[in-house]
């Protein structure tokens, strides 16, 4: 029989993967079977300047922690080396990041991508493939403000030269100066 010690360390370590599942708005399940030292320092550099998790977790754990975010289906991917990237920001990141080392790694096959979700959804390899594709969420949201101050430019610029065919903006009336005595 396991000493209680031991099971209540692992009942906080379960409890705290738990929490970091479900407070993720993206996570990728990785194998990382085959890299080295130097790749996995830069890796872990990249994700802590994006503002991604990133940690070595223990299978069984992991399952205890699925089975409470309500995530069971993700299970079956906990075989041999696991990794875990998360996100609570932007849920691209994590995936892009970890979608092209691994594409880097491929024909090694090292750091091979078992899995991921998205805001709770578990993702298929083509969803994956997908939404690493997509630019992150700051990039967006640049697009989609210049795509509505689009118009509003254009009819500045047209009313612009509007009134520089007229001949220009008509100078204010200067205010007639009062009579000397």
């Amino acid at each position: 029989m396991p000493n209680a010690k031991v099971l209540e360390s692992k009942k906080t370590v379960v409890d705290a993967l738990s929490e970091k599942i479900q407070n993720a708005t993206s996570a990728v399940f990785v194998d990382y079977k085959g890299i080295t030292v130097a790749q996995d320092t830069e890796l872990r550099n990249q994700f802590r300047a994006a503002g991604v998790e990133y940690a070595v977790v223990k299978n069984t754990l992991t399952r205890f922690a699925l089975k409470d975010a309500g995530l069971e289906a993700m299970s079956d991917l906990l075989n041999g080396t696991t990794s875990l990237a998360t996100s609570t920001a932007d849920p691209i990141v994590p995936i892009r990041m970890i979608h092209d080392m691994s594409e880097k790694m491929a024909k090694d096959e090292k750091f091979i991508v078992k899995g991921a979700f998205l805001e709770g959804k578990v993702l298929s390899d083509a969803e994956i493939a997908e939404i690493a594709q997509l630019q992150n969420k700051d990039a967006l949201y640049s697009k989609v403000l210049g795509t509505m101050l689009a118009p509003i430019t254009g009819l500045a610029v047209c009313l612009n030269q509007v009134v520089e065919q007229m001949g220009g903006a008509a100078a204010p009336a200067e205010a007639e100066a009062p009579a000397a005595e």
